[in-house]
């Protein structure tokens, strides 16, 4: 139920009636939960003042106004509902007294559970009723190993054996840039931090309807990626003009179109087509012969440029293929170029391992969090894995969502102490999240004022900026679905990750594959409004199952930071320092280290 904060005040300031920030959030919780809206809420708050003769509202005022009236009339409502359904129970009972509504509650729960599977342990929760809330200083007082108990919500929550029995914490497995010497260590957010979402033109900031897109509107967005990053070739190597598809030509011709396969199974050397562009070709295809090309890195969905012979209009013979052109950096304005240092840990799911439904590695986390006090912790999903064994077979005792709610809640209490800054980005893996690209943000309704300043919820994926450092933020695994479909020959050494991640770059793409692989379902209406780059970042993290690294390319910092509870678990860190007008890979140190059979990621200035 939304309440307006400002329609409140409104509502009471027609009494005479002022009221603090502290007493209006008060109302607006009171509202939510009473289920009154303000106009009502007004109402009744007005004829309390008037009763007791208060001449002002205070929280001492509201605190009495809960108690003497609302929980009363919370009473007299139950009271009447429990007569409607008087068969449930042994017969009509007087629910006279918050306590009593508490054992109807337990009764129905006994009910319900004789028809489930018996759980190993008690499954009772903490009832928190008006009368006796939950105050914040004990939900800050509790460890997160209290706030979050697998027992609650799974029957079988052994430890990991794995995991407890692991090994080289704390050595450093890999580095990149002048890490020797660098204080892996923040100021837990007290310095001066600008985070903002970036957009091309805005950021995804709620969930939107999908499951609705026609074919040809699929077809009318490729057309215009194809449209847009001809343009952009055509301008940068002065290319006079494209030549149609299937038009035969004895001069070598210049073609722009989209790499497609010719069949249902994997791109070769053989199968490949250029699909050429609406404006120029109408769209039509063509086999490609790629003998002549020496050097060439293709995979489905990649627009391209190309320059051949096509002397029948049936098969082009490739001779070159232009390299694609990257957007430019963000240039910072003054404010972002003066600020101080920063670290920013990086950490990706699943916090679960496979043999367990226990969040070990995760409370491992949050006791790092604490230690090294980031000044922002950024963690992509996936939170509760829908691949986990216990998530597949249904053995969890409490819902999708209760039990995401209570991970997060772990989290955001649990570093409370470090100060830090806390950045959710969503996975496809989240079983109770919306399984759509782009992925709207995850909700959460329920946040402490305290909490707010320092919880940035985000879609995924995300276009980030840290003090003018922008960070590309992407769970989706871009490395292992283009690696499956990539195709390339080269004269010399080729790195198959640094191939990928130039594509992206390229493309201009956090998603540049086309078809995508089956188990990612796209909205192309809204992939083509927030999936695009708004810029080169200056740091791309895009975790993968593949093996962790950290690479230059094209002047921006790639990271692989792989899965906090797979294999042999690195944690890194970037130490981003501003140079002139934007942050140069040579100002970045990283250093990737075991902690705790996980990867996760500091990044910060020198």
């Amino acid at each position: 139920m939304a309440v307006s904060a400002q329609l409140l005040v409104e509502e009471l300031h027609i009494f005479g009636l002022e009221c603090e920030e502290a007493v209006t959030e008060k109302l607006v919780e009171l509202c939510i939960l009473y289920g009154q809206n303000e106009e009502g809420m007004a109402s009744e708050l007005i004829a309390f003042c008037t009763s007791t003769r208060k001449d002002c509202l205070t929280l001492e005022t509201l605190n009495s106004f809960e108690h003497e009236f609302l929980s009363k009339r919370l009473s007299r409502t139950w009271h009447g509902a429990s007569k409607d359904r008087g068969h449930r129970h042994a017969g009509p009972r007087d629910i006279v007294s918050i306590q009593e509504l508490i054992e109807v509650e337990e009764e129905e729960e006994t009910l319900l559970n004789s028809y489930t599977t018996p759980s190993k342990g008690s499954q009772k929760r903490t009832i928190t009723t008006p009368e006796t809330p939950l105050t914040k200083r004990s939900v800050s007082a509790r460890s997160p190993h209290q706030l979050l108990s697998p027992s609650s919500f799974s029957p079988s929550a052994t430890p990991p054996q794995k995991y407890s029995s692991r090994s080289n914490r704390g050595e450093v497995v890999t580095s990149f840039g002048s890490a020797q010497g660098v204080s892996w260590s923040g100021s837990g957010g007290t310095s001066h931090l600008s985070l903002k979402v970036l957009g091309h033109p805005e950021p995804l900031t709620r969930s939107y309807k999908y499951m609705f897109q026609k074919l040809p509107d699929i077809r009318e967005v490729l057309t215009c990626k194809i449209e847009e990053l001809g343009s952009e070739l055509k301008e940068h190597y002065k290319i006079e003009a494209f030549a149609p598809i299937l038009v035969p030509a004895q001069e070598p011709v210049t073609l722009l179109g989209q790499i497609g396969c010719d069949s249902n199974g994997k791109l070769n050397h053989k199968s490949v087509i250029l699909e050429g562009d609406l404006e120029h070709s109408s769209g039509t295809q063509i086999p490609v012969d790629l003998s002549e090309l020496k050097e060439y890195s293709l995979f489905p969905g990649q627009v391209v440029v190309m320059e051949g012979i096509n002397t029948t209009g049936r098969k082009l013979v490739a001779t070159r293929l232009y390299e694609g052109v990257p957007l430019p950096f963000h240039q910072p304005d003054e404010e972002e170029g003066d600020s101080e240092q920063f670290m920013v840990l990086v950490a990706c799911g699943p916090y679960t391992t496979s043999d367990s439904i226990t969040f070990d590695p995760l409370l491992d986390l949050i006791t790092i969090i604490n230690r090294d006090r980031p000044d922002v912790c950024i963690l992509f999903g996936p939170f509760l894995d829908a691949k986990h064994e216990q998530v597949e077979s249904c053995l969890l005792t409490s819902s999708f969502e209760d039990v995401f709610k209570q991970c997060l809640r772990t989290i955001i209490e649990g570093t409370r102490s470090s100060g830090s800054h806390l950045i959710f980005v969503p996975s496809l893996r989240d079983v109770h999240h919306e399984p759509v690209y782009p992925q709207p943000p995850f909700s959460c309704s329920d946040l402490l004022r305290e909490d707010k300043k320092r919880v940035r919820l985000v879609s995924e994926p995300c276009t980030l900026s840290i003090n003018g450092v922008i960070f590309g933020l992407t769970s989706t695994d871009l490395l292992f679905h283009m690696g499956a479909e990539e195709i390339s020959s080269s004269s010399g050494t080729s790195d198959r990750f640094s191939r990928i991640l130039k594509h992206i770059l390229t493309q201009r793409s956090y998603y540049p594959l086309y078809p995508p692989q089956e188990d990612v379902a796209i909205d192309y209406e809204n992939f083509y409004l927030y999936a695009q780059l708004p810029v080169t970042p200056d740091v791309f993290i895009a975790p993968s199952e593949l093996r962790y690294f950290v690479k230059d390319i094209l002047g921006c910092v790639c990271v692989n930071p792989g899965r906090l509870t797979k294999g042999q678990p690195p944690k890194r860190a970037l130490s981003p320092d501003r140079k002139e007008s934007r942050t140069s890979p040579e100002s970045i140190a990283a250093c990737l280290l075991p902690v705790f059979r996980s990867v996760s990621s500091l990044l910060g200035r020198k």
